[in-house]
């Protein structure tokens, strides 16, 4: 059985579970602050909980995990960890 090829551009993959697939991952505020400039100002160096949208975007930020997660069922997403 011969198999075919589908090929996404990267936005077409970022949208591909946009309102309805988050991932969770440990991040570091230096990162997020050189990543999303329009964040509020964060102190630097510190490791916080991101839930984010398929496309990438931050939807909550916290130190505590279950709270991250939370704001997934809040929204009403699928969450997947990331490592």
């Amino acid at each position: 059985m011969a198999m075919s090829e589908f090929i996404l551009t990267d936005l077409e993959f970022a949208q591909l579970g946009e309102g309805r697939v988050a991932y969770l991952k440990r991040v570091r505020t230096d990162d997020l602050a050189q990543n999303f400039p329009d964040l509020p100002p964060m102190t630097p160096g510190i490791e916080v909980w991101g839930l984010f949208g398929a496309a990438g975007d931050p939807i909550v930020l916290s130190d505590v995990r279950a709270h991250a997660l939370a704001g997934a069922q809040e929204h009403e997403l699928e969450t997947v960890t990331l490592q």
